[in-house]
C-alpha cells in the first residue's frame, strides 16, 4: 500500500515545485491576484506534500523498544500537521492577499506586455501558457493518484467512489489524492478570473476567483484534518470485527464469544481482542487419548528405580494440562489463521479462553445423572 502512495507522493512534490517556480514569475510580471494566490496554493501543496513524504518514511519503520505496534501512527500525525497546519497558512495568506489585491484595487496598474527576451509579450498569455503547463503536469499527477485510489477501490469490493474515500484507510493518498483535485479545480478557477478580467476590464473577477482559491484550501485543511483524526482517535477495524466472529459462529469447538474489540494502528496494522468459551462434547472428545499419550511419555523417561505412585500422580496431572494447553492452543492458532486469510491487516490477534462455557457444563452433568 504505502508504495503506491509513496509514488504518487514523490511525482506530486516534483511536478508541484516546478509549477510553483512558474505561477510565482507568471504573478510576479503579471501582477494577477489569481495567479498570486495559485503560486501560495502550488507553494502549500508541494510544502505539504514533502510532509507526506516524511510521514509515509517515518511511519514505515518497523517496531522497537519504544514503538510495539510499529512508528505507523507517525503518518497521522505529520499528515495532520500538514494539514491544518500548511493549509491553513495558505488559505489565510491568500485571504489576506485577495483583501489587499481589492483594498489597492484603483492603485496598482497592470503592465499592458511584458519584454521577455527581447519580446513584447501581453501578460494574458503569460498566464495562458503557465496554466495550460499547470493544468497539463497537475492533471498528470491527478491521473497517478486517480489509478492508485481506484485500484485500491476495487481491491476492497468497493464500487461508490464516493464510499470509499470516507472509508479509505489511507490518508496519505486521500491527501494526495484531494490536493490534486483542488489543483487542477485552481487553476481552472484562476484561468477564469484572469479571462474574465480581461473581457470586461473589471479586475474583482481576478480578486474574487483569487478568494475562492484561498478558500479552497481552507476547506481541504478541515477535510484532511477530520479524516486523520479519526486515525488518531483508536478507531475501531469494524471489518476485521465481523470476520472474526462469523468465523467463531463457524467453528466447531467454539460455543459462544464476546467483548470483541479492535484498534486500528495504521492502514496494515490491526489489532484484535476477544473472549471465547469452548464447545465441551468438541473439546472432550480425544482429548482422552491425548492425556494417555503425553503420560506415557512422560514415564518413559523416568528411570524404573525412581518410579513410584506420586511420580505417577505427577505425570497424570502435568499431561492433563499439556493436552488441555495444546487442544486450547490449536483452537487459537486457527481462529488467527483464518482472521489473517480474510482481512491481511490484521497483525495481531489476542484471544482470552474463559473456559467451556456453562450450559455445556451443565448438560454434561444432567447427562452423567
Amino acid at each position: 500500500m504505502a508504495q503506491g502512495s509513496r509514488k504518487a507522493v514523490v511525482s506530486a512534490i516534483l511536478v508541484n515545485a516546478i509549477i510553483t517556480v512558474l505561477k510565482g514569475l507568471a504573478a510576479l510580471a503579471t501582477h494577477s491576484a489569481a495567479m498570486t494566490n495559485e503560486a501560495v496554493h502550488s507553494l502549500m501543496d508541494t510544502l505539504n506534500q514533502v510532509f507526506l513524504l516524511i510521514g509515509l518514511r517515518r511511519g514505515g519503520q518497523p517496531a522497537d523498544q519504544t514503538y510495539a505496534f510499529g512508528h505507523g501512527q507517525k503518518k497521522y500525525l505529520w499528515n495532520l500537521w500538514s494539514a491544518i497546519g500548511l493549509f491553513s497558512i495558505g488559505c489565510g495568506l491568500g485571504l489576506a492577499h485577495a483583501w489587499h489585491a481589492w483594498h489597492r484595487l484603483h492603485i496598482v496598474d497592470r503592465p499592458e506586455s511584458v519584454s521577455i527576451l527581447g519580446l513584447e509579450i501581453a501578460p494574458i498569455w503569460i498566464s495562458a501558457v503557465v496554466l495550460f503547463i499547470a493544468l497539463v503536469l497537475e492533471g498528470y499527477v491527478l491521473m497517478v493518484a486517480g489509478k492508485e485510489f481506484i485500484s485500491r477501490m476495487r481491491a476492497a469490493g468497493v464500487r461508490n467512489p464516493f464510499r470509499y474515500l470516507r472509508e479509505s484507510d489511507d490518508p496519505t493518498l486521500l491527501a494526495v489524492l484531494l490536493e490534486d483535485t483542488i489543483a487542477v479545480t485552481g487553476v481552472l478557477l484562476a484561468a477564469t478570473g484572469i479571462a474574465m478580467t480581461q473581457v470586461t476590464g473589471n479586475k474583482l473577477w481576478d480578486i474574487g476567483f483569487s478568494a475562492v482559491i484561498a478558500a479552497m484550501l481552507g476547506v481541504a485543511a478541515i477535510f484532511l484534518g477530520m479524516i486523520n483524526m479519526r486515525f488518531l482517535t483508536s478507531i475501531r477495524d469494524q471489518r476485521a470485527e465481523n470476520a472474526f466472529e462469523e468465523i467463531c459462529r463457524s467453528h466447531p469447538e467454539i460455543e459462544r464469544f464476546h467483548d470483541v474489540r479492535s484498534i486500528i494502528v495504521d492502514e496494515t496494522h490491526t489489532v484484535v481482542v476477544a473472549e471465547v468459551e469452548l464447545r465441551e462434547e468438541r473439546l472432550v472428545g480425544d482429548m482422552r487419548a491425548r492425556i494417555d499419550a503425553h503420560e506415557r511419555a512422560l514415564l518413559a523417561r523416568v528411570p524404573e528405580e525412581r518410579m513410584n505412585e506420586r511420580v505417577r500422580e505427577y505425570a497424570e496431572t502435568r499431561a492433563v494440562i499439556q493436552a488441555t494447553l495444546e487442544r486450547t492452543e490449536r483452537v487459537i492458532d486457527e481462529l488467527e489463521a483464518e482472521l489473517k486469510a480474510r482481512c491481511p491487516q490484521v497483525f495481531h490477534l489476542t484471544v482470552e479462553v474463559e473456559g467451556i462455557a456453562a450450559e455445556s457444563q451443565l448438560d454434561r452433568a444432567q447427562d452423567l445423572s
